[in-house]
């Protein structure tokens, strides 16, 4: 099955990615959101260099996606551990009545 070929634009160059058919808006979405993030970097002029950019922007991007596995991670837990005490506390309700 061949894959649909999308046009992405990074920092004004024009860059042809092969995608997973009907993920073509999502594609273009990331590349969108990586483009304004390398933006801000080159913009801060604080970062120099395109190479530099794109490495900086996709460590930013790694941290935030690790932070919010943790953070989803940390909500399952809290999620699990207030179903425990839910059920824990609605079996002695029932043992009461």
């Amino acid at each position: 099955m061949e894959k649909p070929t999308v046009a992405v634009d990074i920092l004004g160059k024009s860059f042809n990615i092969n995608c997973p058919k009907g993920h073509e808006a999502e594609l273009k979405e990331a590349a969108e959101y990586l483009n304004n993030q390398m933006r801000e970097l080159r913009a801060s002029g604080k970062v120099i260099g395109l190479e530099k950019i794109a490495i900086i922007a996709a460590l930013n991007l790694s941290h935030d996606l690790l932070a919010s596995r943790r953070y989803a991670r940390n909500n399952e837990q809290q999620l699990r551990e207030l179903t425990s005490q839910l059920d824990s506390a609605l079996g002695q309700h029932s043992k009461v009545g």
